[in-house]
């Protein structure tokens, strides 16, 4: 790893978005006249890889031409399935197959049309901004951000996305699922009633871990443990449970203005699992005073639930597939997968079926559950405003392989808010 590239902070922002400012070459923005659509890939991990699929899945006329990532081994595993699985439709060739810190601008400077951003977490507002500056489609897994900063910037660029006419699409796929979407039709059109409380919960066992590598420098190590970083991938509560609570912000057509959390590290306290904690419960408040109650685990051994429910002043909902109550309904229909609906609604977008920006929207979401985090790593409540206008930027100041120190467990009630 000794002959990557590295990058200051200041370089990946500045240099990600000046090197892709100067790719707006006629066509670029406007896909909707090319039969064909170039697809490149920042980040070659299973998401990333998967998305691929998903993408290729839900629309005709696409190619693979370009795929970077960090790590070099995640580059050829990706090609290499690519090549078997997408045939004639897989155009990357070597010189457009990119390794390192910079392989983000260089997909972007391939000649591609779409880009699909699914490096871990807190790289994503500097590759989306970037994305947005070279004039591309997009599509953008969550979180889309770790921190205030990182949000501030994502919803700008997501402004800049509407001006330029680009669609974009996030990786919240129960925004593109029938049954969620037909129930919410229901919601907004007053079948509950006045939404009262809204419950959402993630409650699963252990996930993955890579054991630690003697020639791995401390930021390869938390790299390939992303998820047990916070300065990464913002914690469970936002990288994982931000899809049930994307689902209650939905349903409430509003972002909450405060939380209180209880949360904290009670079994994965290894020094393998890095910082974050492993349970949170928080207290979501509207500015309606509708509170909504989130809940989101990763311990093995556990009662699991994933799910969420909505009670209205004239019945309950699971959200996703029936009502009960005054004006009970339940969805029969076919299910097709949400994973590859997303990528079809952005392509018929791309193409001029209509237009899709969902920018904001994700950024938002996101934000709350960062809010729940500083909730939970604090022990204090935590405004809107406060998350929001956080200067706290958790990204370290130099990108590169070598030292670095993992900051210290949260202990709510010591830990200050950040």
């Amino acid at each position: 790893m000794d002959g990557f590239a590295s990058l200051s902070r200041r370089d990946l922002l500045a240099g990600g978005t000046a090197a892709a400012a100067t790719l707006l070459i006629p066509g670029s923005v406007h896909a909707q006249g090319s039969e064909t659509l170039k697809v490149g890939l920042i980040g070659c991990g299973g998401r990333g890889t998967g998305a691929v699929y998903d993408a290729f899945n839900a629309a005709k006329g696409l190619v693979l031409w370009s795929v970077g990532d960090l790590f070099p081994e995640r580059v050829a595993g990706a090609r290499n399935s690519f090549k078997n699985d997408l045939k004639d439709n897989y155009k990357v060739t070597d010189d457009r197959a990119y390794v390192g810190w910079d392989a983000y601008q260089k997909v972007l400077a391939s000649g591609v049309d779409v880009v699909i951003l699914a490096a871990p977490p807190t790289f994503r507002p500097v590759h989306f901004t970037a994305a947005v500056e070279a004039g591309k489609h997009i599509f953008m897994e969550k979180p889309v951000a770790v921190d205030g900063p990182g949000v501030r910037a994502v919803i700008a660029a997501a402004e800049k996305a509407k001006a330029k006419k680009l669609n974009v699409v996030a990786g919240t796929q129960r925004r593109h699922e029938i049954g969620y979407r037909e129930t919410m039709k229901r919601i907004h059109g007053g079948d509950l009633g006045e939404v009262s409380a809204l419950y959402a919960y993630w409650n699963q066992g252990g996930l993955w871990m890579n054991p630690r590598q003697p020639a791995w420098t401390d930021m390869e190590w938390q790299l390939r443990n992303w998820l047990y970083f916070t300065w990464i991938s913002g914690d469970i509560i936002v990288e994982q449970h931000i899809h049930n609570i994307d689902v209650c912000n939905w349903a409430m057509n509003q972002h909450p203005v405060k939380a209180i959390s209880l949360a904290g590290r009670e079994v994965r306290k290894d020094a393998a699992y890095g910082h974050v904690f492993d349970h949170f419960a928080t207290e979501f408040e509207y500015a309606n005073g509708v509170k909504m109650i989130s809940m989101c685990r990763q311990i093995d051994g556990t009662a699991s639930r994933v799910s969420e429910h909505i009670v209205g002043t004239k019945g309950t909902s699971n959200a996703n597939s029936y009502i009960r109550g005054e004006k009970a309904w339940k969805f029969d229909g076919d299910r097709p997968n949400p994973y590859v609906e997303e990528h079809r609604h952005l392509y018929e977008a791309i193409r001029g079926g209509s237009y899709i920006n969902e920018g904001v929207q994700v950024a938002e979401t996101t934000l709350t559950a960062i809010m729940g985090r500083m909730a939970g790593y604090s022990g204090k409540e935590v405004s809107w405003t406060e998350a929001m206008d956080s200067n706290v930027s958790l990204i370290p100041s130099k990108l590169e392989f070598g030292p670095l120190p993992v900051s210290p467990v949260a202990i709510p009630g010591k830990s200050p808010i950040v």
